[in-house]
C-alpha cells in the first residue's frame, strides 16, 4: 500500500475529511488533489490525492471523452482490495505513469461495491476478453463506452506498455479497434440475459440428483468445501446443501455441509478472537485468509450456522454466531442502527498485521495461559504464517480439546471467552485496518436477515432489537418519496438510485423480519416493494429482472442470474415472490417464480454451485413446500418454538387476533393455538401438539 494509502488508514478511519487534508500538506501531498476529494466512497476517496487526474463515474463522462476523442480507462475497485491498494502505489501515485494518464485518457475510478452495474458490465467484457476476472480491474473503453481491452492487477512497466501501445492503436488503427469493440459489445449484451422457456417444465428430482452428483466430485473430504484454493465460503452453497439433504437424507451431502462448516470455524478465516469471518481462504485449509471483513459474508453465515445449529446441535456454532454478532455491534454498526461495509485487509501496509501474533507477544500477553492457549489456537507450525507471525486457529474440535484439558462445556466456555477478552484488548493497542463505513442497503438488509434466523433459533432479544433497528434505519433513510430504495448511505445522505440487488434483499429481510416478529406491515412493505420492482426491473418476455431500472445509461442492461458469494439477484426475487405467493395467496407470483425456476432449469445440473439458490426453490418444487400456520390465543409461543424445531426450509406464519393475511383464511382463531400444516392447498388435521403438527416434515 502507499503512502497516502497508508495515511488514510492512519487517519481517516472517522471520515474527518479536514484532518486528512492537513496531514496530506503536512506531508507536502496536496498538490496532486483530483476531482475524487468530492466523493463520500472511501475507495474513491484513497484516490483522491494521487497525481492521476481521476473523475467518477457520471453520465457525462462519455460525452467528454468523445469532445476530447480520449480512451476511456473504467478502473474498479473497493475499498478492502488489497491487490487495488498494490496497484495504486505501483501504479497510481507514480508521476510518470500518472503524466501517460493524463495525456491519452479520461481516468475514471469506481467503487465496485458503490456501483455494481458500471463492474458486471465491464467485468463481463474482461472475462469475455481474458476468461478471467477480478479486482482491481481495468478496462479501456472506446470514447462512447464500448470496451476494446482490460484486466485485473498490473505492474508498472506491463502498465506503461499497455497505456502507450493502445494510445498507438486508437490513433493509428481505429476501424480495426471499433470493429473489435463492435463485436465484443455484442457478447456483453448477450451474456446472462435469459429468454423465456417452455411453461410446461416438470420438475424432477433426478435433476437435483444429477446437480448434486456432479458438483460432489468436487467436495474437499478432508478440509470441506470446494477441492480448490482460493476457498470462498458461498454461503448459499451449504443453505442449499442442508436444506437438500434434510429434504432427502442424503448423509454423504449432510456430513459435508458439516465437515464444511466445523474447518470454516476453526480454521483462520475466522477472526478466533474478536469474531467474523475474513473474505476467502487463500489455501485449501482454511488457514491463511484474505484478511478483509465483508458484511455480506456475515450476515449469510449468521444465518447459516443458526440454522445449522438446530441440525448440529454444536456448541461451536452457536460461539460463532454470538461472536460474531458481538463483533458486528463493537465495530461495523452506527449508533443509528446502519452497519458499515467492511474492515480492510491491511493495517499499516501490510496485509493481516492487526490480527496475526508473534510467540513473544502472545506469551507476554498471557501469561501462565500461555501454553494451553497456545495449543488451543496452534501456535506451532501448523498455525506459523510467515516473519514469525502465527495465525490463530484450532486444530481440534470442542470435546476433544475439553477432554484433553479436563474440563467441562462450561468451564471451556468460561476459559475461552475471559482469554479472547483478554487477546482482544491487546490487540486494541494496534493501528486498525480502514473502515469502509458507507451503509448498502442490500448489505443492511443481509445481516438483517442473519440477525433474524439467529434470532429464531437462539432468542437472544438483543439479535432482534439489532434486527429491528437496522430496519427503521432502512425505512426511514433508504426509502425514496416514489417508492423506490436508495443505494447508498454516507456521511448522513442517500444516494444512488437502487439496483435489483437492493430489493431484492430487502424484500427477503423483511419476510424474515416478519417470520421473527409476526408484525405483518413487514410483508406489506415488502409486498410494495415487489410492486415497484415489477414496473421499474421486470423483462415482460422473460419474467426475469434486469439489475438496473428502465433508466440506464449503461451501454448493456445486464440481468444478473449466477449465485456467487452473494445469491444471485434474480434467484433472491424468485424464491421473494414464492413465498410472497402463499402469504397472499398470490397466484401471478407463483407463476411467476416457478416461470424464472424454468428458465434456468435446463443446464442448472452443470454447475450446481452457480444455481444454489435457484436450487433451494427447486428443493421447494421436488420435495414439496410447507407452510406451518399457527393461529390462536398462545400462537406466539408455538410459533417461537416451531421456530427452533429442526426442519428443511418451509414458510411459518402465526397471529394472535383477526388478521386479512390470506395465509389465515379458514383457519379459526381459538383460545389454544392450533398449529396448520398445509401444502399444494391442502391442509392436514391441526394440532395443539407442536410435534404432532411438524411430524410429517421431520
Amino acid at each position: 500500500m502507499g503512502i497516502i494509502s497508508t495515511v488514510y488508514d492512519l487517519f481517516y478511519q472517522d471520515s474527518d475529511a479536514d484532518n486528512l487534508n492537513l496531514i496530506l500538506y503536512i506531508y507536502g501531498m496536496e498538490q496532486y488533489t483530483n476531482e475524487l476529494i468530492a466523493e463520500t466512497s472511501p475507495y474513491l476517496l484513497q484516490h483522491a490525492y494521487n497525481p492521476v487526474n481521476w473523475v467518477a463515474w457520471s453520465d457525462d463522462i462519455f460525452e467528454r471523452a468523445q469532445k476530447e476523442n480520449k480512451l476511456v480507462l473504467v478502473s474498479v475497485g473497493y475499498s478492502a482490495c488489497h491487490w487495488c491498494h498494490v496497484m495504486e502505489h505501483e501504479c497510481f501515485e507514480d508521476e510518470e505513469v500518472a503524466a501517460l494518464m493524463n495525456k491519452f485518457f479520461i481516468n475514471v475510478k469506481v467503487d465496485r461495491e458503490e456501483r455494481p452495474d458500471v463492474d458486471q458490465v465491464y467485468m463481463t467484457a474482461v472475462q469475455i476478453m481474458t476468461q478471467k476476472g477480478g479486482w482491481p480491474l481495468n478496462c479501456f473503453t472506446l470514447p462512447d463506452g464500448r470496451p476494446i481491452y482490460g484486466g485485473t492487477y498490473f505492474p508498472k512497466e506491463q502498465w506503461m506498455h499497455i497505456l502507450k501501445s493502445l494510445h498507438h492503436t486508437f490513433t493509428n488503427d481505429l476501424d480495426k479497434v471499433v470493429e473489435y469493440a463492435e463485436d465484443l459489445h455484442e457478447g456483453i449484451i448477450a451474456s446472462e440475459l435469459i429468454s423465456k422457456k417452455a411453461d410446461n417444465v416438470k420438475f424432477q428430482e433426478s435433476h437435483l440428483d444429477e446437480l448434486i452428483q456432479r458438483w460432489s466430485n468436487n467436495f474437499d473430504s478432508i478440509q470441506g468445501g470446494s477441492s480448490r484454493a482460493p476457498k470462498f465460503m458461498l454461503p448459499s452453497n451449504y443453505s442449499f446443501l442442508l436444506d437438500y439433504a434434510l429434504n432427502s437424507g442424503n448423509k454423504k451431502v449432510m456430513s459435508h455441509v458439516e465437515l464444511t462448516l466445523d474447518k470454516m470455524a476453526l480454521g483462520g478465516i475466522y477472526d478466533q478472537i474478536g469474531g467474523g469471518f475474513s473474505r476467502y481462504s487463500v489455501d485449501m485449509m482454511w488457514k491463511v485468509p484474505h484478511f478483509e471483513k465483508m458484511l455480506y459474508d456475515n450476515g449469510q453465515l449468521l444465518s447459516l450456522y443458526a440454522d445449522a445449529y438446530k441440525v448440529f446441535e454444536k456448541p461451536l456454532y452457536k460461539r460463532t454466531v454470538f461472536q460474531t454478532v458481538e463483533w458486528i455491534e463493537r465495530e461495523m454498526m452506527a449508533d443509528n442502527g446502519a452497519f458499515y461495509s467492511a474492515l480492510d485487509a491491511d493495517s499499516e501496509g501490510v496485509e493481516g498485521k492487526f490480527y496475526v501474533w508473534s510467540e513473544a507477544e502472545l506469551e507476554r500477553t498471557l501469561g501462565d495461559d500461555f501454553s494451553w492457549v497456545s495449543d488451543l489456537y496452534q501456535v506451532n507450525q501448523r498455525g506459523y504464517w510467515e516473519e514469525g507471525n502465527y495465525i490463530l486457529l484450532r486444530h481440534e474440535s470442542d470435546s476433544e480439546f475439553m477432554k484433553k484439558m479436563n474440563w467441562s462445556l462450561e468451564e471451556f466456555e468460561v476459559n475461552i471467552r475471559r482469554i479472547n477478552e483478554v487477546l482482544l484488548d491487546k490487540r486494541a493497542d494496534k493501528i486498525r485496518p480502514g473502515l469502509d463505513d458507507k451503509c448498502l442497503t442490500s448489505w443492511n438488509a443481509i445481516m438483517t436477515k442473519g440477525l433474524c434466523n439467529a434470532y429464531a433459533v437462539f432468542k437472544e432479544e438483543s439479535f432482534l432489537y439489532l434486527a429491528l433497528k437496522n430496519a427503521k434505519w432502512l425505512t426511514e433513510n433508504q426509502f425514496r418519496a416514489d417508492g423506490g430504495l436508495w443505494r447508498n448511505h454516507k456521511n448522513g445522505k442517500s444516494n444512488i438510485e437502487g439496483f435489483l440487488e437492493d430489493y431484492a434483499h430487502v424484500i427477503d429481510a423483511f419476510i424474515a423480519l416478519y417470520e421473527v416478529s409476526l408484525d405483518e406491515n413487514w410483508l406489506t412493505k415488502a409486498n410494495e416493494l415487489v410492486a415497484f420492482v415489477q414496473s421499474n426491473f421486470a423483462d415482460d418476455n422473460s419474467s426475469m429482472f434486469f439489475f438496473t431500472p428502465e433508466n440506464t445509461t449503461l451501454i448493456a442492461r445486464k440481468m444478473e442470474v449466477n449465485d456467487n458469494v452473494m445469491a444471485s439477484s434474480n434467484s433472491v426475487m424468485a424464491r421473494n415472490l414464492f413465498y410472497l405467493s402463499k402469504y397472499f395467496h398470490n397466484e401471478a407470483y407463483e407463476q411467476q417464480a416457478v416461470q424464472m425456476l424454468t428458465n434456468v432449469y435446463d443446464g442448472m445440473e452443470m454447475y450446481g454451485s452457480g444455481y444454489s439458490n435457484w436450487a433451494m426453490l427447486l428443493n421447494h418444487m421436488v420435495f414439496g413446500f410447507y407452510e406451518v400456520v399457527t393461529v390462536g390465543g398462545n400462537a406466539g409461543e408455538k410459533h417461537a418454538d416451531l421456530l427452533q424445531k429442526r426442519l428443511p426450509k418451509v414458510l411459518f406464519a402465526g397471529t394472535i387476533k383477526e388478521s386479512v393475511l390470506k395465509v389465515f383464511q379458514d383457519k379459526p382463531l381459538v383460545d389454544e393455538a392450533l398449529v396448520h400444516l398445509c401444502t399444494s392447498g391442502t391442509c392436514f388435521m391441526p394440532q395443539e401438539d407442536v410435534d404432532k403438527a411438524i411430524k410429517v416434515i421431520q
